[in-house]
């Protein structure tokens, strides 16, 4: 058996002020940190060995990375960085408000840029262009993506470096965002594409599950 950990980050000043951010940068909280250090605590508790974290190349999901990993007495254990493991991007909703964009655009509308698998938020006008991508190719940066188009450049990566890594009987922890731990949860428990707009991740709960010898799940539970 091997153990597999999804952590969402701790609260981020976008999350405290209810806006999208995707993959801009937004800092922790005060609250989030402390959120940060729960999670540590309640992973040292089930003490896990972990041999590799993998996280994204957003400040929120690092500092959070680091900040588990001290707690747990493992700061020295790998962390690999990547781009497949960013927030889903939010295009040109990005900045606004959650509420604000249900006033301008209807709920019903909202939930579906949200929610839905398939469906994508308004584009930005061009893709930005930032130092920590400029040794990847152009084609990586989006203007916005739906769920399912954050999904297919995660699972790759899911399949090329946590996969193995299990397979090998190496524990794994993943620090990422709310919709690219959901695509990858929806990838895991092959949970269709209509019911995956019910599942939510909450900041800062960590995800245990225990997986056979073939990555199937014999037992999922959230530390509290």
């Amino acid at each position: 058996m091997v153990k597999l950990v999804l952590l969402r980050h701790g609260q981020s000043l976008a999350n405290q002020e209810n806006e999208y951010t995707g993959w801009t940068d937004s800092p922790l909280t005060e609250q989030g940190r402390y959120e940060a250090l729960d999670a540590g605590k309640l992973l040292a508790r089930v003490e896990i060995q972990f041999s590799t974290l993998h996280t994204s190349l957003l400040s929120r999901a690092i500092e959070t990375s680091n900040i588990v990993l001290d707690q747990i007495h493992e700061n020295w254990v790998p962390i690999k960085k990547t781009w497949r493991l960013n927030e889903r991007h939010y295009g040109a909703l990005r900045g606004l408000n959650k509420d604000k964009t249900r006033e301008i655009y209807g709920k019903k509308q909202v939930a579906l840029w949200r929610r839905s698998f398939a469906t994508v938020p308004p584009l930005l006008s061009q893709t930005d262009h930032e130092r920590r991508y400029q040794v990847w190719p152009e084609s990586i940066l989006p203007r916005a993506e739906s769920l399912e188009m954050a999904s297919n450049r995660i699972i790759p990566y899911w399949l090329d470096q946590i996969a193995p890594a299990l397979l090998h009987g190496k524990n794994q922890l993943i620090v990422a965002h709310g919709s690219t731990l959901r695509a990858l949860i929806k990838y895991l428990e092959e949970i269709d594409d209509r019911s995956i707009d019910g599942v939510e991740v909450a900041n800062a709960v960590p995800i245990l599950y225990t997986l056979d010898d073939k990555l199937k799940i014999m037992q999922k539970r959230e530390l509290k």
